[in-house]
């Protein structure tokens, strides 16, 4: 599912909503709905806050969170698409599409070691694809903990070492998120 909205009014946003109309068909969409009403276009929105839950109830998700530049949107979402097949995972992108920030979903059993291994190795690989496409590891979330094992490659040792060195700085003793990456 796609949601798009229009940040203009009156006939722009009409004219606005009939060419992203006609994109989504010209590119394959099954249904394409449009609203001008308030209200259905919040419904639409509403519809987006309910896919984490939705994916959720299918088991334990690992949340990514990497953004592209728009132009490798498509093919991140289609890199995704191979990571989980090849790692026979459920993922589930949920993504701010606009800015190409992207919140690929993957779905496990917790209780299931192997699945929980290929989930860890998917994650990885999404972040790979990610950064090769020029892109970042964290889209609009931080590091955090789950992150941290990619953060030097990512960043490179030069700019870790100056982020450490500005923690350090500003927080001699370590008591300002103690235990964080930076």
């Amino acid at each position: 599912m796609l949601v798009a909205g229009s940040d203009e009014r009156g006939r722009a946003a009409t004219e606005d909503a009939a060419v992203m109309a006609a994109v989504f068909a010209e590119n394959g969409a099954i249904d394409v709905f449009s609203t001008d009403d308030p209200d259905e276009g919040e419904a639409f929105i509403a519809a987006r806050r309910f896919a984490i839950p939705a994916v959720e109830s299918k088991g334990a998700l690992l949340l990514e969170d990497v953004g592209v530049p728009l132009p490798a949107l498509g093919e991140l979402v289609t890199g995704i698409a191979r990571i989980a097949e090849e790692r026979n995972l459920m993922i589930s992108v949920i993504a701010h599409a606009g800015d190409g920030n992207t919140h690929p979903l993957l779905v496990y059993d917790p209780a299931d070691a192997a699945m929980l291994e290929r989930a860890h190795l998917a994650y990885g690989e999404i972040m790979d694809l990610a950064v090769g496409l020029g892109g970042t590891i964290t889209g609009e979330h931080g590091v955090g903990r789950l992150k941290r094992p990619w953060l030097a490659g990512y960043l490179g040792p030069d700019v870790l070492a100056l982020n450490q060195r500005i923690k350090q700085a500003l927080d001699p003793q370590g008591i300002l998120n103690p235990g964080s990456a930076i």
